[in-house]
Order: structure tokens, then sequence, then C-alpha cells
């Protein structure tokens, strides 16, 4: 399980389902459209149209293209090809 990133601050936060993990399952809030309270991911960084998060129950590090705005081709990164944050 990876730590969570030393840039991950609570007050940038998105509300986007983790990759990873079915931690939003049973939940109506998040079932509904609705920002929940409890699965919320950390916004670490954003390029454009591509969210660089963080999950802060499993840690899972992804990209995810909103499609707003300017788009990339080939945003969808893993968490191996994130650059390294100092």
């Amino acid at each position: 399980m990876l730590p969570i990133d030393p840039q991950a601050d609570l007050g940038r936060r998105a509300w986007i389902p983790c990759p990873a993990c079915a931690d939003i399952r049973g939940c109506a809030d998040c079932a509904g459209g609705r920002n929940c309270h409890q699965h919320w991911r950390y916004l670490l960084a954003n390029t454009g149209s591509v969210l660089h998060l963080q999950c802060p129950g499993c840690t899972h590090v992804w990209d995810h293209e909103t499609g707003f705005g300017a788009t990339r081709s080939g945003a969808s990164r893993t968490a191996a090809a994130l650059p390294r944050r100092s």
C-alpha cells in the first residue's frame, strides 16, 4: 500500500469513483450523484482536463480525464507513470 502523497491537501478534493476499490458501493449519496462526506479523493494536481487523484482509503493513485476544456490524448496513465513529487 502506498503512503498518502505529501502534497495531498484536505482542501483539494474530488468526488470521482476510485477504480481500485469499491468503497462507494451501497452509498445512497454517491449513487444519487451527490458529494458524499465519506467517499472523496485527494486532488493532487491537474494538467488541463486531467485530474491526478489519490484515494484516501486504498491509497491508489490514478489520472482521470474529465473531458472538460482542452483534453489530452492518451491521458489515462497509471500510478507508475506519474512524475515523482518532491
